[in-house]
């Protein structure tokens, strides 16, 4: 098996042997509750999984594009999203093209990958947004030096995206929140400075 998270065979293993604890089955409730007051937009949705949010931000009206790495991830989101399921693409985040979007959703993606990756994963959040583009979603806290998830601090993100400005900033329940996340999960919205 695979031990590096940068490489698509790890997550490929992973899934064919169904082992997803950050799969929730489901589009998390402080997503639908964001989604219902935002404006149809360009979204941009990095590791998509299972693609469960996908199909939510579509039928608001929102333009996806979900990409991912790992076949194996591909065929759970074709299978789960059925007629939406060509909205989720081949492509390595750090490499694929693409007119700039208006959102970033983030799930999961930053916490899979090694944290020797976090400052080209902030500088290519930075470069795929349009000027007062937001990244909006799920952060993992945890100072565990193992992962994934790897887990970060609020300086760090802060650090990491030094040039956003951080809008919304909210605990998740741990009603609302994967026992792998529980206790450890934020919401934040962070707008591109011009």
């Amino acid at each position: 098996m695979a031990q590096d998270s940068a490489r698509p065979e790890f997550w490929d293993t992973r899934y064919r042997e169904g082992v997803t604890p950050w799969d929730a089955g489901a589009v998390p409730l402080r997503l639908v509750e964001f989604i219902e007051h935002q404006e149809p937009q360009r979204v941009l949705i990095p590791g998509c999984g299972t693609g469960y949010e996908v199909k939510a931000f579509a039928e608001r009206g929102h333009e996806v594009l979900a990409i991912e790495f790992s076949d194996a991830a591909i065929e759970a989101a074709r299978r789960a999203l059925g007629p939406l399921a060509d909205l989720v693409k081949k492509a390595d985040f750090f490499a694929f093209e693409a007119a700039p979007f208006d959102m970033v959703y983030e799930r999961a993606f930053l916490c899979a990958l090694p944290r020797s990756l976090w400052p080209q994963w902030a500088a290519r959040v930075a470069e795929v947004l349009r000027p007062g583009g937001r990244l909006a979603g799920f952060f993992y806290l945890d100072d565990n030096p193992r992962g994934p998830p790897f887990g970060t601090t609020k300086g760090q993100l802060a650090r990491l995206l030094a040039g956003f400005e951080l809008l919304e900033d909210q605990a998740i329940p741990d009603s609302e929140s994967l026992p792998v996340f529980k206790g450890k999960e934020v919401w934040q919205v962070w707008k591109r400075r011009l």
